[in-house]
């Protein structure tokens, strides 16, 4: 039996996935977490063989607590499974000796192949992005091609990232769209780490290609 332990941030997601799992035959989801602290304190009780990680956590870093799961257990076998498409930051993460990287967008079928295959000593990346070309730019590299903006952005990021690009200051946002500052400046790092850009120009180019500003 495949020992799987799942952390994510959205908690109906991730009780679906955690049934969804638990469906399929030789996989048990032995436990789960919301935050990256839950998941620090439950590592050293638990016989993992898959950990089943999402990039964005509230309340940890992706380096920082994939140096602390790394502390304490060395040889976890690590899949990523996240919204977050950019090639860069994926280079990031596999400096940490990740094993696999999938894309939410994926189905069940395809989810049981990335578990099987890093179960078995291998490594796992989605198909839509092409991690092995060392010939691409992975400074700025947003892999959506083939993905409408509202398939990859929600409506309030879509609305954020226009006024970003309009130069509206993070609290002259808040301001228009009733939200606080703090909640704007999430959104302008969701937005920058969803879409695999560096800065602020990054976003303003993406915006500029997709039609969102003139």
């Amino acid at each position: 039996m495949l020992k799987v332990f799942i952390t994510d941030d959205h908690e109906l997601y991730l009780e679906g996935l955690v049934l969804l799992l638990n469906k399929q035959p030789g996989i048990e989801v032995i436990g789960s977490a919301f935050t990256g602290e839950s998941l620090l304190s439950q590592l050293p009780n638990k016989d993992i063989d898959i950990l089943l990680l999402d990039v964005h956590l509230p309340d940890i870093g992706e380096e920082e607590l994939l140096l602390k799961i790394r502390e304490i257990q060395p040889a976890l076998k690590i899949l990523y499974l996240t919204i977050m498409r950019g090639t860069r930051y994926i280079h990031k993460l596999l400096k940490y000796d990740i094993q696999g990287y999938l894309l939410k967008n994926t189905n069940i079928a395809e989810l049981t192949k990335a578990l099987e295959t890093v179960s078995e000593g291998n490594k796992y990346f989605s198909k839509e992005i092409n991690i092995l070309d060392t010939n691409q730019d992975f400074r700025n590299t947003v892999t959506i091609e083939d993905k409408k903006v509202d398939e990859i952005l929600s409506k309030r990021e879509i609305e954020v990232l226009t006024l970003i690009c309009k130069e509206y200051s993070n609290s002259e946002i808040a301001k228009k769209l009733f939200l606080s500052v703090s909640t704007v400046e999430t959104h302008r790092k969701n937005l920058i780490a969803k879409l695999g850009v560096n800065n602020t120009v990054g976003l303003v180019k993406f915006a500029l290609k997709n039609r969102l500003i003139e």
